[in-house]
């Protein structure tokens, strides 16, 4: 089997036609659905990029047990596994993620690499004095440095080298895709994973793309929100909201020359697409700019998924219902090469559900390290948090101490304790680290972005009359009938006897972790 498992990063489902959107030009997305089964119930697990990626990897849930981090020893990643049975990996990427220390141990899974520089704040091109006067002239308040640890000067040098649209980090990403193809693609048994950062913020993109989407904003640059409330007037939205549109149709128009490329070379009849996200974004919805300080709406949490498979073309244009993860992505990838996934899997291969609409799970749980849990059946969300968010009970478990972009500092790893395996860790015990916390008392994994979580009241929705989750709403029998799913699915995680405590769940008998 031949596989391209395509990844955007922040791909807002509502954004996209094919699922409804209306606001952005988005034809590509529309004519790949077109040719795969589009999935309509499918979200996230762990979150944000990183966790979402060790999901995509180990097809199971982590943010139960570690925030933000690399690839553990005991973790078994799909490349690695395809690897072991002779399917050949390669990944292209952008993501600079994958190069920091909280995620530098993914891309040594894949049988060789290419890192297309210069996204965000990749520490790529070097100026020892920056011009930070003119950048406060030409930059908008609101992506202004806060502090030397943020690294939006960085984003800002880089900028400075991205002047055509051929320099741009998602072009230049396709283009390698294309040279592995163009070398490659009569090959048998290979998987290409081109993952693009875009549409992720910032949302910079050529100017031929940002003129589909007047705004009349004549002030500094403002295409970077910061993950707060929204104070900004409306102007000012909708200036953020165009450019988030701009940067999402240049992915719509480089996603069509990959399709061009699989029609002029007619690799439909042989190759696999899977195409998807890690998590949506919140775009000044619910009061909110970003992804993981607030609760996780629909704009976050409900993401798109496609999938084209090669035995089910018949099936081309046709929509699923079945309740599906970001977990599933893993067994599917190993599924569709023929190797079996690994008993440690908590993810369902997908295939089936390409020929029958039938669901593998009656819900699913998915939030972000120290924030809520959340839970969906596909009709209800229900967002659960501690009582005091200040006081809770929270390690991490890991052998790899790396946050984003540092190691635990040694007065984190001085409260490490060495505790018993847990099944999925291969006989192997973890430390045990009292998580970090932040300014507010709360545990946070997840650096760069300041602030703690808010928002933090456990509320139910029914998305069948309110999916906008604009109402709120409490039902003891729903919400007892969610928790009873939630903590099943926990102990199947084995989730920690302080992940049930924390929420007011009783530690199942047998279940957690002494």
């Amino acid at each position: 089997m031949r596989t391209v498992f395509l990844l955007f990063d922040s791909l807002v489902r509502g954004a996209l036609e094919c699922y409804g959107g209306t606001s952005v030009h988005t034809p590509n997305f529309k004519r790949f659905a077109e040719r795969a089964v589009t999935f309509d119930n499918h979200f996230a697990g762990s979150l944000p990029c990183m966790p979402a990626r060790r999901d995509m990897h180990t097809g199971r849930l982590n943010f139960l047990h570690r925030s933000w981090g690399p690839l553990e020893p005991f973790d078994q990643s799909f490349s690695e596994l395809l690897r072991a049975a002779g399917t050949y990996t390669h990944l292209v990427s952008d993501h600079y993620h994958y190069w920091e220390d909280g995620g530098a141990t993914y891309h040594n899974r894949y049988s060789s690499w290419e890192f297309i520089r210069g996204q965000e704040w990749d520490k790529w091109k070097a100026m020892v004095e920056p011009p930070l006067e003119r950048f406060k002239t030409m930059y908008h308040a609101m992506q202004q440095p806060q502090g030397g640890q943020d690294g939006r000067v960085q984003a800002m040098v880089n900028r400075e080298f991205m002047r055509e649209e051929s320099d741009f980090c998602c072009p230049r990403s396709f283009d390698a895709a294309f040279e592995f193809l163009d070398r490659n693609r009569g090959a048998k048994d290979w998987l290409l994973h081109l993952e693009c950062f875009d549409p992720h913020e910032p949302f910079f993109a050529p100017a031929r793309f940002r003129e589909r989407y007047p705004t009349g904003y004549t002030g500094p640059i403002l295409d970077w929100p910061r993950y707060k409330r929204l104070e900004e007037h409306d102007l000012e939205v909708r200036e953020l909201r165009a450019n988030y549109a701009a940067l999402l149709s240049m992915c719509d128009f480089y996603l069509g020359r990959f399709l061009d490329y699989m029609d002029r070379h007619d690799l439909w009849r042989d190759t696999a697409v899977i195409l998807t996200t890690d998590h949506g974004f919140l775009l000044a919805e619910h009061d909110w700019w970003g992804k993981n300080r607030m609760p996780f709406y629909n704009e976050i949490a409900h993401i798109p998924l496609m999938v084209h498979h090669p035995d089910f073309a018949s099936q081309a244009g046709s929509r699923r219902s079945a309740l599906t993860q970001t977990m599933d992505i893993m067994p599917t990838l190993l599924d569709l090469h023929g190797v079996q996934a690994p008993e440690t899997v908590r993810g369902h291969s997908l295939l089936p559900v390409l020929e029958q609409d039938k669901s593998s799970r009656e819900a699913a749980v998915f939030g972000m390290f120290g924030a809520g849990t959340n839970i969906t059946d596909g009709r209800y969300t229900y967002f659960r948090y501690p009582e005091d968010m200040t006081r809770q009970m929270l390690y991490e478990y890991t052998l790899m101490p790396m946050h984003l972009k540092s190691l635990f500092h040694v007065d984190e790893l001085r409260g490490a304790q060495l505790v018993e395996p847990f099944g999925f860790t291969q006989g192997v015990p973890l430390l045990k680290v009292p998580a970090r916390r932040n300014v507010k008392g709360q545990p946070t994994g997840h650096q760069g972005q300041g602030g703690g979580y808010e928002d933090t009241t456990t509320v139910l929705y029914d998305l069948k009359s309110d999916y906008a989750q604009q109402h709120p709403f409490r039902d003891e029998d729903i919400e007892r009938r969610l928790l009873g799913a939630m903590a099943d699915i926990m102990c199947a995680h084995e989730a920690p006897p302080e992940a049930f405590t924390r929420l007011g769940l009783a530690v199942p008998d047998g279940g957690g972790h002494g």
